[in-house]
């Protein structure tokens, strides 16, 4: 019983992080909404509903509060060992861009396939957080993109992309052009498997730990890997990003408690 339990909410988790909404907002994907029966309190990143307040919103939002895994963390690596490569094979481009009310995402084709020892994860979606929700050593950056993979029994996997301010990114001008975009209403955006590279850095180490989502539910066992070195965005794009979600969309950073994070 234990174990149903357990797989059951992993896989709610997953259809949140994948659709981009909390439980109590429209389910959307592809502009459909899809309405649930559930209705808690509408999280948010200030005031009552921030997230030092995620976990008394709803039961379902306790391990914003009580987990012991949590993400967003200051990455300070504690152990050095000989990480493999990334087994990336990204063979399909995007269909569509969503503000969600939370965050820019573009939703993928699906066939990109992420292996994680031996097990496949297929990206779902990446989104932005301005400013990083993670930092590196002690720093914050103005821009993160989370890369969001799922397996087919729920499991999540997260790779993580820090944006310094510089050099303009040829497919933040490609997403950019699409704004402004009205909350929760997809419109098409065609990006080949080419520019959905260009994201990632060319130079691919990287950190790895356990953590969690990082908005509500806030579920635990998400493998998140953040590659060290950052890409550049300008300050115009970087600016037109945090104009369209229009507030600072970063959970503050949660304790390590005695993780392991790996380099």
């Amino acid at each position: 019983m234990k174990k149903i339990i357990k797989y059951s909410t992993i896989a709610i988790a997953t259809i949140l992080l994948i659709s981009g909404c909390s439980e109590d907002t429209p389910k959307v994907e592809d502009g459909v909404k899809h309405e649930t029966k559930h209705h808690s309190k509408h999280w948010g990143y200030s005031g009552d509903v921030s997230p030092a307040h995620w976990g008394e919103l709803d039961e379902k939002f306790k391990m914003c509060s009580e987990g012991k895994q949590q993400t967003p963390i200051d990455i300070k690596a504690n152990k050095d060992i000989d990480l493999p490569a990334l087994d990336l094979k990204y063979t399909k481009g995007s269909k569509n861009i969503i503000d969600n009310g939370h965050a820019v995402q573009v939703n993928v084709e699906s066939g990109n396939i992420f292996n994680i020892d031996g097990t496949p994860y297929e990206l779902k979606q990446f989104h932005f957080h301005t400013p990083s929700e993670n930092h590196i050593n002690g720093k914050s950056y103005p821009l993160e993109a989370h890369f969001v993979h799922a397996t087919k029994d729920g499991k999540l996997a997260v790779i993580a992309v820090m944006f310094e301010e510089g050099t303009m990114n040829p497919t933040l001008t490609k997403i950019i052009k699409k704004f402004p975009l009205e909350h929760n209403k997809a419109v098409p955006l065609t990006l080949s498997k080419e520019y959905i590279d260009v994201v990632m850095p060319t130079k691919r180490e990287y950190y790895k730990f356990m953590g969690s989502l990082t908005t509500p539910p806030c579920s635990e066992q998400v493998k998140w890997f953040v590659f060290k070195t950052p890409q550049t965005a300008s300050k115009v794009q970087i600016e037109a990003i945090h104009k369209q979600i229009n507030k600072m969309n970063n959970r503050p950073i949660q304790p390590i408690n005695g993780r392991e994070i790996d380099e």
